[in-house]
């Protein structure tokens, strides 16, 4: 009998005749480009992904006959094709579809931009959206990823999980600062989280970035469990914190009842 495969503990394990090793591995590839490395040599992403240069360049040259990657013979870039993949999650999606007019209700609701977000690894991401744009960091754009811990929705997430992954979180995650006042002592971070986890919901100030608060709630489905995050952004303004959190929160708890028999 062979022995399962689990690389991520929220999914289930999966039997090794079923795995293909080389999918891993080009998928890991269209990963290894980020903000901080948005071109790469053969040796470089192979470096980032445990490869050898010879096997991340030809997974390079395929992905690049697909499409999803160029190259000027020496350095490879991801091209806007990339973008298909997560296209066809937003489309696809259930979640992403139910929510969209009740993201109206809470922008009607607020006159502040609504947000679904849910956890992947480490991060959030941004799956549906409504209100107006305004010059937001990027953490804010539709299909982005944010490190959790410096928004409200992500907040909300982490503080939901199991104690056990919640502390091996804590043990392998360093708490980058993005602001002044970004949160990077992981002992204030436990009473954080603590705190939201008892009174439900979470506020964030300028963590990510300044002069901008988030409040988020839970979205759970019909069976109770956590499906993602609802949250606003806002400019912070002259408005206290506890204006804000009177005026919105209230909107946000009972859009995210409304959804739950929907989710």
């Amino acid at each position: 009998m062979t022995s399962p495969i689990s690389t991520n503990p929220s999914t289930p394990a999966l039997d090794k005749r079923d795995w293909i090793a080389g999918l891993e591995k080009g998928l890991s590839i269209i990963e290894c480009f980020d903000d901080a490395n948005p071109r790469l040599t053969a040796s470089q992403a192979g470096a980032r992904c445990g490869l050898t240069r010879t096997a991340t360049r030809r997974y390079l040259l395929t992905l690049a006959h697909l499409g999803y990657v160029a190259s000027d013979g020496k350095l490879f870039w991801l091209t806007p094709r990339v973008l298909r993949l997560g296209q066809s999650y937003l489309e696809s999606a259930r979640l992403p579809r139910i929510v969209q007019p009740f993201l109206q209700r809470v922008t009607a609701g607020t006159q502040e931009s609504a947000y679904v977000c849910v956890m992947d690894g480490d991060d959030i991401v941004y799956i549906a959206r409504n209100g107006a744009n305004r010059a937001l960091n990027t953490g804010y754009v539709l299909g982005a990823r944010v490190q959790a811990q410096v928004t409200a929705a992500g907040m909300l997430m982490l503080s939901m999980r199991e104690p056990e992954w919640l502390e091996s979180w804590f043990a392998n995650h360093e708490l980058k600062a993005y602001t002044s006042h970004t949160i990077t002592s992981k002992e204030r971070m436990r009473v954080e989280l603590a705190r939201v986890r008892a009174q439900g919901w979470a506020i964030s100030e300028q963590q990510l970035e300044l002069n901008h608060r988030g409040i988020a709630v839970p979205l759970r489905d019909r069976h109770g469990n956590m499906a993602g995050a609802l949250s606003v952004t806002m400019p912070m303004g002259h408005e206290a914190s506890e204006d804000a959190v009177a005026r919105v929160l209230s909107v946000l708890s009972e859009t995210a009842q409304a959804m739950r028999n929907l989710i």
